[in-house]
């Protein structure tokens, strides 16, 4: 019988996507109200992966990654991304009238030595039902040195800077819990 334990608390993230210009900053700050400060920023990347999202949120799409400093239970994953559907929501109100019926996308994730995951609304084959309406994948997992894409993994996910990027996030990880474990 194996013994349970509890799980090792995870570096949470929220992937922003808009085509609104100086967005990114506004959200990250509300964002900081319930997930605390912001360790570092990805750079800003253009979004050129699928043209998905363009009758929603318009052309000119730019994805921006926020990793959060403070470490928590992955069992949080769901709260998260409940509360990032509600700072869509807010924003869609606040920009309402400007012809974007959605201003800004934000998909949560966390981030471990040996995975990323993310949060979803929907369901789907390769996702498990986490609680309050809320599905978890695991999009990139660790081998040989670098996060790695399963078949099902986003196009952007797959690529080379969102995996260098990854990488990055997972050194930083691996320090900050080697600290703690001293």
């Amino acid at each position: 019988m194996g013994i349970i334990k509890p799980p090792q608390k995870v570096k949470v993230f929220a992937a922003i996507m808009s085509g609104v210009e100086n967005i990114f900053a506004d959200v990250a700050k509300e964002l900081t109200s319930n997930l605390g400060p912001v360790e570092f920023v990805s750079p800003v990347y253009m979004w050129t992966h699928t043209r998905y999202y363009e009758d929603e949120m318009g052309p000119n799409l730019k994805k921006v990654f926020y990793f959060f400093k403070n470490m928590v239970d992955p069992d949080l994953l769901p709260d998260i991304k409940i509360f990032t559907n509600q700072v869509e929501e807010f924003f869609s109100r606040q920009l309402q009238g400007s012809g974007i019926k959605r201003p800004v996308n934000i998909d949560p994730g966390y981030i471990t030595m040996s995975r990323v995951v993310l949060a979803s609304t929907k369901d789907y084959s390769h996702r498990i039902y986490l609680g309050k309406g809320i599905y978890g994948e695991v999009t990139l997992f660790f081998k040989k040195g670098s996060y790695r894409p399963f078949p099902y993994t986003y196009p952007d996910y797959r690529s080379e800077e969102y995996i260098k990027l990854f990488n990055m996030a997972r050194e930083k990880l691996f320090y900050l819990q080697k600290s703690n474990a001293s």
